[in-house]
């Protein structure tokens, strides 16, 4: 497997020159200087962030600006209509804008045109008591997920309220246009009916409602896994609130999601899985909740996530370094495990069930937590091999051992690389998300601590 060398080269020449139109002619880098050139962290990231970026800039549905669901160059679309909007993903991409006018990739008032464009499509899109389907057409239909999946999707939902947050904590409180975008936000936000999806009361958040087909779904979501997000934002919900008793009862089943275990010599921190015995799940869940939940300093008297998150990412560095299936590729080079495409079609990669499927947006999202083992994997990728990259970024997923890959993308792998990889660089969408004054009251409802956390937030 072979990188196509130019395409990175172009790449690394537009960063520099500054992108979207805005270089000049003395700034252009030739190919031949950059090629010449040692390749530096510096240049990695800049790559990696430029090239998954455009996933959502260039590759945006035209009528939205949201993300489509999956971008496949070879042009081949098996089940799903390739016009597909993800929600969850579209959260991601407003934050990977965001990353682009950090990186200078595109000036603040693209980004503020990019935004007015997306608010204005979810606003008039199907929702259900103020949540968004999980997918959506271009001319804001719900497309249904499957069978019964018709209505709204609450985890979906709450990534991308955690983007539109973070896009609101970006605006100018002195520029009207901006305050008036900030104000739409709001709205949105509050319309949620975050206690809707508690079924009647109950003490636990369901996943789906659907108005043809009621709770049929019936999908509590609690213990552990990429839903942390979810609570929060509903605890901290002015307008739809639960009671921090859902968040205890549903989400922390009473205390079980707790009892952790040791893998690989490392604490898991909070339990996994509460059912099947597993040690821990795909690395996607050390991510989606913490593209702007910040795990450093932030605890509860369940855990420490910033412990649960970098154990969660080295045990399955040292997974792969151990290499107990004997895959060919794993090392120290070449790790992380999560739920990606496969030879098989969408697969969750886990150390328990690994298919010698190696998912590049497992160890590259992880760099705020392992960053000299994921430094390592981004040099791998870009400078030993040469046909795992195309224009968005690094191909899904790939696997040595059955010398399989596709030219595939999807939005919810590429979405969290920038955005965690700026959060590594300078804290960025961190920032931003902790800032909003609803988010700090709703940690502070269900008893976190943050160094966000003013004592009278």
């Amino acid at each position: 497997m072979r990188l196509i060398l130019s395409s990175i080269v172009v790449a690394i020449a537009s960063v520099v020159a500054g992108c979207n139109g805005l270089s000049t002619k003395k700034q252009q880098v030739s190919q031949k200087e950059i090629a010449q050139k040692e390749w530096t962290d510096e240049m990695l990231m800049d790559t990696l962030q430029y090239q998954t970026f455009q996933y959502f800039w260039d590759g945006a549905e035209p009528n939205s600006g949201l993300a489509h669901e999956r971008i496949h160059l070879d042009n081949i679309y098996p089940t799903h209509d390739k016009e597909i909007i993800t929600i969850g993903g579209s959260g991601f991409g407003l934050m990977a804008i965001l990353v682009g006018v950090e990186r200078n990739f595109i000036t603040r008032d693209q980004a503020i045109s990019r935004f007015e464009k997306a608010v204005g499509f979810l606003e008039k899109a199907d929702r259900f008591h103020g949540a968004w389907p999980h997918w959506l057409m271009p001319d804001g239909s719900t497309a249904p997920f499957s069978k019964y999946d018709d209505g709204g999707d609450l985890v979906e939902t709450a990534f991308l309220i955690q983007g539109l947050l973070t896009v609101k904590e970006f605006l100018n409180e002195d520029t009207p246009r901006e305050m008036a975008l900030a104000d739409r936000i709001q709205k949105l936000w509050e319309e949620v009916e975050w206690d809707w999806y508690t079924k009647d009361g109950e003490d636990v958040l369901y996943w789906h409602w659907s108005p043809n087909h009621g709770w049929k779904m019936d999908f509590p979501v609690g213990g552990y896994n990429e839903g942390l997000i979810m609570y929060v934002l509903a605890a901290a919900s002015p307008t739809h609130p639960v009671d921090k008793k859902v968040y205890e009862k549903g989400w922390a089943r009473d205390g079980k999601i707790a009892k952790d275990t040791v893998y690989y010599g490392l604490e898991t921190e909070l339990n996994h899985y509460e059912h099947d015995n597993a040690p821990v799940g795909p690395l996607f869940w050390a991510h989606y909740s913490y593209l702007g939940l910040d795990p450093k300093g932030l605890k509860d008297q369940y855990g420490d996530y910033w412990k649960l998150n970098v154990n969660h990412a080295l045990i399955h560095y040292k997974h792969c370094v151990e290499n107990p299936n004997d895959y060919k590729g794993y090392g120290e080079d070449c790790w992380g495990l999560t739920s990606s495409y496969s030879m098989k079609g969408y697969a969750g990669h886990r150390p328990d069930i690994d298919l010698g499927v190696i998912s590049p947006t497992a160890a590259l999202s992880s760099m705020p937590y392992t960053p000299k083992e994921s430094g390592q994997f981004l040099r791998f990728l870009y400078t030993e091999q040469d046909s795992l990259i195309g224009k968005h970024g690094p191909y899904d997923a790939f696997s040595f051992e059955n010398d399989w890959y596709l030219p595939r993308y999807l939005a919810i792998d590429q979405g969290p690389i920038p955005v965690m990889i700026e959060n590594y660089r300078s804290g960025l969408l961190w920032k931003l998300f902790m800032a909003n004054k609803d988010v700090q009251k709703g940690l502070k409802k269900l008893g976190f601590d943050s160094p966000y956390l003013a004592p009278d937030a």
